[in-house]
C-alpha cells in the first residue's frame, strides 16, 4: 500500500466519522522562536489548551513534521528521520478514550477492501500507564485484544505532559509484532525492534500544577474539558504495510536511496558506512524539498540555515560516495515526483523549488574550492605526517561549510591527521551558546502560566498610538518562565507594565525598542512580545540598579527607531495597493514583515513579474508618496468596516470592534492595529529590491524604504559612474558594454580549454608509442605540465589505456593544475588481476610528491605539493609494477 494511499484511507475514515479534515500546517512553525513544526498537534494547541476556543469538537489531519535535533544521527540508525508525516485526530471536549480506542482499532484492522489499512488484529499490542486501569478495561471492552497482550508501563513512556504546569494526560500505544526474526517475544515492554509503536494515543484529563521531570509532577486535579490527541507515524505504518525494513525503503524515499546508488556505483546493503551515506542523502534530499516548497531559502541563522546544512550533508554524503559532480538534478526530481501525489505543490512550484537548492549546490561546490584552499595551507604549515589544528577544522566548518568527516577524508588524502577532539570541543561550545540563546527565547510549549496569572489582573493598556512615552506601574518581573519579585542590574528578563506606549510585536511590524526609567534603576527594551494575547512582555537588561515588582516607571519609546518601523509598515500598505492596481484584485496579502528601512511583503499571484510591471508598481507606490496623501484611522464594528471596503490582512483572528487605517481615501483602507506615519511623504523613497516565489501561487516583494532606499540608490548610482568610467562609455552604454565584454571573455576562455584539452589529447599517441614492458605489464607515464582542467588527465589515460593492445596495462598521467601537481593512474583488468590496483598506485605516486590520494581500482586520482617530483612520482609507479 503506498504511503499516499495510507494518508488517503485516513483522512477519508475520520471524516466518515465526523471529523473536519484540517490542511496540515507549514513546517514552518508560527511562534518566531521555533524552527519548525515538530509534532501534528501544534496547530491545535490553542484549542487543547484551552487558550483558544476550537471551531470544531472533532479534527484530524496530516501534518508535515521537521526533526532537527538529530540530524547528526540520520542514516545510522533506521528511526531517525528529518521530514515525516504525523497522521492525527483529534477531540475537543467530545468524545474521550472509549471512541478514541474504537477508532484505532477500526481503522487498523478493517480489511483493506473496507477502506481499513488491514493489520492482523492477532499482531497488535497496547500498552496503558501502570495507573489507568480504566484503559484497560476498555481496551477489552472496544477491541479483541487479549489482556495478555497488553502491558503496564511507567510515566516516562506513558504520560504526555508539555513540560511545564498546564494539561497533561495517560497515553495508551499500539505496537505491531514483525515477528519472531526481530526479535524476542514479550511484547513491548521486552523489544521495542521487535514490536514496533505505530500509534499513540493520548488522554488529556489532568491540571498538572507542577512538572519537575518526566516523571515527576503534581496532578491539582481534572481538566474542565478532556481532549483526544493521537498521532500515527506515517511512514512507520507505510514501511510495515509495504514489507520493507524500515522507512528509508518506502516508496517516498527509496528511489532517491536507488538513485545515489547508481551515481556512485555502490550496492545498497554491501558497506554500512556506504549505507548510511545513501540514507543520509535520500532523508535530507527529501527534507529539503519539502522545506524549500513551504517558503524557507538557505541562510547562516535559523531554518535557512538547517536547509543549507541538509543540503550541503547530502551534496557532502554524495562526495564521500564517489561522485564529484552536482547531483541535486539527479535526485530533486526523482524526490518530487514520488512525493506529489501527497503534496501536489511540490510540482507546480517544482522550478522555484529546484531553483534554490540548484543555486546552493553551486555555492557549496565553490566553497569546497575556497576552503580547499585553506586547507591546503593548514598542511603546507604542517607538512606530511603533520597534524591539523581543530581550529583550522571547526573554521572550515563553521565558515565554509565544511563538515568534519570532510575534512578528515580530504586530509587523509594529503597525508595528515586532524585534532578532532579539538574540533569537537569548539562545536560543543558552540552547542552551548546556541542552547543558552534558545533557553532565553519563548516558545509555543513554554510555560505560560506566569503571564496568564498577570493576565488575569487585567490587559497591558497601549498608549503608543498617540505618544511615545508613559508613566506606569512594574504589574510582573518574568525570568526563564516563572515570576520574581526583583531584577538587577546585568539581569535580562521579562516586564509587563500596567501602561505601555511599546508596540509589541505583531502583524508583521517588529517590536519598539527604547528605555525604562525609574527611582534608581535603567533598564533598556530589547524586544516586545504577546505570549498571551492582551498582555505585553518587554525583554528588557537592566542597564542599572534595582527593580520591583510594583515601581513607578518612566517608558519610553526611541522615536528614531519607532519612526523607521512606521514608515516600512505605511510603505507595505502603499505597495499593497499599488499591487492591487497593476496586478489585479486578486492579489492578496499573505503575510509581510515591517522593520526600520526595510519591508517584506508576501501576495497571492501566479505568474512572475515582468519588469514591466516591477517598475509600474514601484512608481504607482512612490507617487503616493509624492502625493503626500493623509494617513488616518478609526475604528468600526467588523462587519461595518468589511462593508466600507476595508481589507483584511492574511490569517488575522478581528474582534468585534477594529482599527481601519485609510490613506488617502480611496487608495488604501485596510484593517490594521500596526502603527504608521502621519503622511504618506515621510515614508521617503520606496525602492524595491527583488520579487520571488515563495510557494505555490504565492509571491514576495522585498524593498527598502526611507534613508535605506536613498542610500542603496546612492549606492548604485556610484558604482554605475565608476563603471561608467572604467569602460568608458556613458551609464546608459553600460549593460550593452558589459555584455559585450562577458561573451569576449566566455570565447577567449573557451578556446583556452579547446587548445588545452587538443594538447593533451594530442600528446595520447605519444604516450602508447612510448608504453614499455615491465615484468609482462605494459606501462605508459606521460608529465602534461601545466593543465587547466584536471578532468582533461583523466580523458587522456583512460583514452591511452583503452589504445594500448596488451594483456595488462597501467597507464598513469601526471600534470599541474593550478599551481598544484595532480596524477591520474589506470588500470584495465588485466593489471588488477596481477595485483595492481590504481588507488594503490596513485597513493604510492603521491607520496613522492608529499600528499595522497585514492580511488577506484581501475580509475584513481590523488595530488601534492610539490611538481618539481612529478617524474620520481611516475618512476615510483614503474618501480611498484617492476616488483610485482
Amino acid at each position: 500500500m503506498r504511503t499516499a494511499e495510507i494518508r488517503k484511507r485516513w483522512l477519508t475514515f475520520f471524516e466518515e466519522n465526523g471529523h473536519t479534515v484540517v490542511p496540515s500546517a507549514s513546517v514552518i512553525s508560527d511562534d518566531p522562536s521555533i524552527l519548525f513544526n515538530i509534532a501534528g498537534m501544534v496547530q491545535f494547541i490553542p484549542y487543547l489548551t484551552g487558550r483558544e476556543p476550537a471551531p470544531f469538537a472533532r479534527a484530524t489531519s496530516v501534518q508535515k513534521c521537521v526533526r532537527t535535533q538529530d540530524i547528526e544521527e540520520v542514516g545510522k540508525t533506521t528511526r531517525h528521520g528529518t521530514f515525516f508525516q504525523m497522521n492525527g485526530n483529534f477531540s475537543f471536549g467530545d468524545y474521550f478514550k472509549a471512541e478514541a480506542i474504537r477508532f484505532a482499532w477500526q481503522l487498523l484492522t478493517h480489511p483493506e477492501s473496507a477502506g481499513g489499512l488491514g493489520f492482523d488484529p492477532d499482531r497488535l499490542w497496547a500498552t496503558v500507564h501502570h495507573d489507568d486501569a480504566e484503559t484497560v478495561d476498555l481496551w477489552l471492552a472496544e477491541t479483541s485484544v487479549p489482556r495478555e497482550r497488553i502491558q503496564f508501563r511507567g510515566s516516562d513512556d506513558n504520560f504526555w505532559h508539555t513540560g511545564g504546569p498546564g494539561p497533561g494526560g495517560y497515553c495508551s500505544e499500539i505496537y505491531y509484532d514483525r515477528g519472531p526474526g526481530y526479535g524476542v517475544e514479550g511484547g513491548p515492554e521486552a523489544d521495542e525492534d521487535r514490536y514496533i509503536e505505530i500509534w499513540n494515543l493520548v488522554f488529556m484529563e489532568f491540571e498538572l500544577s507542577a512538572v519537575r521531570s518526566k516523571t515527576d509532577f503534581d496532578i491539582a486535579g481534572d481538566l474542565p474539558a478532556k481532549n483526544i490527541d493521537t498521532g500515527m507515524g506515517l511512514e512507520r505504518v507505510a514501511f510495515l504495510k509495504q514489507g520493507v525494513e524500515n522507512m528509508y525503503e518506502i516508496d517516498e524515499v527509496f528511489p532517491v536511496l536507488g538513485a545515489a546508488s547508481r551515481l556512485s556505483g555502490r550496492t545498497y546493503g554491501a558497506v554500512e558506512v556506504d549505507d548510511v551515506r545513501m540514507r543520509v542523502v535520500a532523508d535530507h534530499v527529501r527534507s529539503a524539498l519539502v522545506i524549500i516548497g513551504d517558503g524557507v531559502r538557505p541562510a547562516n541563522e535559523g531554518r535557512g540555515y538547517i536547509l543549507r546544512r541538509l543540503l550541503r550533508r547530502a551534496v557532502r554524503a554524495m562526495r564521500l560516495l564517489g561522485v564529484t559532480e552536482p547531483v541535486l538534478p539527479h535526485l530533486l526530481p526523482l524526490s518530487m515526483e514520488v512525493m506529489k501525489a501527497s503534496y501536489p505543490d511540490l510540482e507546480t512550484d517544482f522550478e522555484r523549488i529546484s531553483r534554490v537548492a540548484y543555486a546552493e549546490e553551486t555555492a557549496f561546490l565553490r566553497t569546497l574550492e575556497s576552503g580547499t584552499q585553506l586547507l591546503a595551507g593548514a598542511v603546507d604549515r604542517v607538512g606530511a605526517g603533520g597534524d591539523i589544528s581543530g581550529d583550522i577544522a571547526f573554521a572550515l566548518h563553521d565558515t565554509h561549510g565544511f563538515p568534519i568527516d570532510l575534512t578528515l577524508e580530504m586530509a587523509a588524502e594529503h597525508g595528515v591527521s586532524v585534532d578532532e577532539e579539538g574540533f569537537r570541543g569548539l562545536m560543543q561550545e558552540q552547542r552551548e551558546r546556541a542552547r543558552a540563546d534558545a533557553k532565553s527565547k519563548k516558545g509555543g510549549g513554554a510555560d505560560l502560566s506566569a503571564y496568564s496569572q498577570l493576565l488575569d489582573e487585567g490587559a497591558s493598556e497601549f498608549v503608543g498610538y498617540d505618544g511615545l512615552t508613559s508613566d506606569a506601574r512594574i504589574r510582573g518581573l518574568v525570568a526563564d518562565g516563572g515570576a520574581v519579585d526583583r531584577a538587577a542590574a546585568g539581569d535580562t528578563l521579562d516586564l509587563v507594565l500596567d501602561v505601555t506606549p511599546f508596540y509589541a510585536e505583531a502583524g508583521g511590524q517588529r517590536a519598539d525598542r527604547g528605555i525604562v526609567r525609574g527611582d534608581g534603576f535603567t533598564a533598556r527594551v530589547l524586544d516586545v512580545q504577546a505570549p498571551v494575547k492582551g498582555l505585553s512582555a518587554h525583554r528588557i537588561e537592566v542597564l542599572e540598579g534595582e527593580l520591583t515588582r510594583g515601581a513607578d516607571v518612566f517608558a519610553e519609546v526611541d522615536p528614531d527607531h519607532r519612526f523607521a518601523a512606521a514608515q516600512a509598515h505605511s510603505a507595505t500598505h502603499l505597495v499593497h495597493s499599488a499591487l492591487r492596481t497593476v496586478l489585479g484584485p486578486h492579489a492578496v496579502q499573505a503575510g509581510s514583515l515591517n522593520q526600520p528601512g526595510y519591508m517584506r511583503f508576501d501576495y497571492a499571484y501566479p505568474d512572475a513579474l515582468t519588469p514591466a510591471m516591477r517598475a509600474e508598481i514601484e512608481d504607482a507606490a512612490n507617487v503616493a508618496v509624492r502625493d503626500d496623501l493623509a494617513v488616518s484611522y478609526e475604528y468600526l464594528p467588523l462587519d461595518d468596516a468589511k462593508r466600507s471596503g476595508a481589507l483584511a490582512l492574511f490569517g488575522e483572528k478581528y474582534p468585534s470592534v477594529v482599527r481601519v487605517v485609510d490613506i488617502g481615501g480611496p487608495f488604501s483602507r485596510e484593517l490594521c492595529g500596526g502603527t504608521h506615519i502621519g503622511r504618506t511623504s515621510q515614508v521617503g523613497p520606496i525602492s524595491l529590491l527583488s520579487e520571488a516565489s515563495v510557494g505555490s501561487g504565492t509571491r514576495r516583494v522585498e524593498a527598502s524604504v526611507g534613508l535605506d532606499a536613498f542610500r542603496g540608490l546612492a549606492r548604485e548610482r556610484t558604482i554605475l559612474r565608476s563603471l561608467s568610467e572604467m569602460l568608458k562609455v556613458p551609464g546608459t552604454d553600460v549593460p550593452g558594454r558589459v555584455e559585450s565584454l562577458l561573451e569576449r571573455l566566455k570565447d577567449a576562455e573557451r578556446r583556452i580549454a579547446e587548445m588545452g584539452r587538443d594538447r593533451v589529447l594530442a600528446a595520447s599517441a605519444e604516450a602508447v608509442a612510448s608504453a614499455r614492458d615491465l615484468r609482462g605489464v605494459r606501462y605508459s607515464a606521460t608529465d602534461l605540465g601545466d593543465v587547466a582542467d584536471a578532468g582533461d588527465v583523466r580523458s587522456f589515460v583512460t583514452d591511452v589505456r583503452n589504445r594500448i593492445d596488451a594483456s595488462a596495462v597501467v597507464v598513469a598521467a601526471a600534470a599541474t593544475v593550478g599551481g598544484k601537481p595532480s596524477v591520474v593512474v589506470a588500470a584495465d583488468a588485466g593489471a588488477q588481476a596481477r595485483g595492481l590496483r590504481a588507488g594503490d598506485l596513485v597513493k604510492r605516486a603521491c607520496g613522492e610528491l608529499g600528499g595522497g590520494g585514492g580511488g577506484k581500482p581501475d580509475l584513481a586520482q590523488g595530488g601534492g605539493q610539490d611538481p618539481a617530483r612529478i617524474p620520481q612520482a611516475l618512476d615510483a609507479i614503474a618501480a611498484v609494477i617492476s616488483t610485482s
